[in-house]
């Protein structure tokens, strides 16, 4: 029977898991950081102190879930695209451990909506990456909907992060900085089209990146009426 990673439940979202997301920064993560690169986290004072709250970060590399984990210092469940997940190997399951659940990168499906439900129930945190797939050219546009629908749903606020100086991979100890800085939270009670521009205006400043608005269809209520609907 093929696993269904799209569909995860809270009691898959377990100490276990926690630990071994934590093992893995600790051990392998932040020892790769300090000694490839020049490593720096901003914006701690940021971070809510209580609640449930959304990390939502530019993508640069293949390393930023674990640039955001280490900088929250809290469990995350990050969406990843389906793709990742179709080969049986041993970087599916080290995924799977990480917590990370399979997602239609073009569509909210029921799947991911039961999936952020059951995090509720739960002391972990959502990872979202707004802009989808890996962008390496400097820029905060063609911004997915998809975060701000699940924000506005489940009246988590979004905590905007940006990543910069790992756009190319470095092998030479310390020979490029990587700063990881956390900007203000932003409501989920702000608009949708409030909500993106908000999101993308303050990564984009955070990293120094160039600001791409999104144009946006405002579908919002028939969305958020799906996810309350399941």
């Amino acid at each position: 029977m093929t696993r269904n990673y799209a569909r995860r439940y809270a009691n898959e979202f377990n100490i276990f898991r926690a630990i071994y997301q934590a093992l893995w920064c600790l051990f392998v993560a932040i020892p790769v950081f300090w000694f490839f690169y020049k490593f720096e986290i901003k914006g701690r004072e940021n971070i809510p102190k209580d609640g449930k709250f959304i990390c939502a970060a530019n993508h640069v590399s293949h390393l930023d879930p674990f640039l955001v984990s280490v900088a929250i210092r809290k469990p995350i469940a990050y969406m990843a695209k389906k793709e990742l997940f179709e080969n049986s190997s041993f970087f599916t399951l080290n995924m799977d451990w990480l917590g990370a659940f399979a997602v239609n990168r073009e569509k909210l499906e029921v799947s991911t909506i039961k999936t952020v439900k059951e995090l509720y129930k739960t002391k972990w945190l959502l990872g979202i990456f707004p802009q989808g797939g890996i962008r390496k050219n400097h820029t905060i546009e063609k911004i997915n909907k998809g975060f701000a629908v699940i924000a506005k749903a489940a009246k988590w606020d979004i905590l905007p992060i940006s990543i910069t100086g790992c756009e190319k991979y470095n092998w030479i100890p310390f020979g490029a900085k990587v700063i990881v800085q956390i900007g203000k939270p932003i409501s989920y009670k702000m608009s949708q089209d409030k909500i993106i521009e908000n999101w993308g205006k303050q990564v984009a400043t955070m990293s120094n990146y160039q600001y791409i608005e999104t144009e946006t269809e405002n579908a919002e209520t028939q969305e958020q009426q799906e996810f309350a609907d399941v």
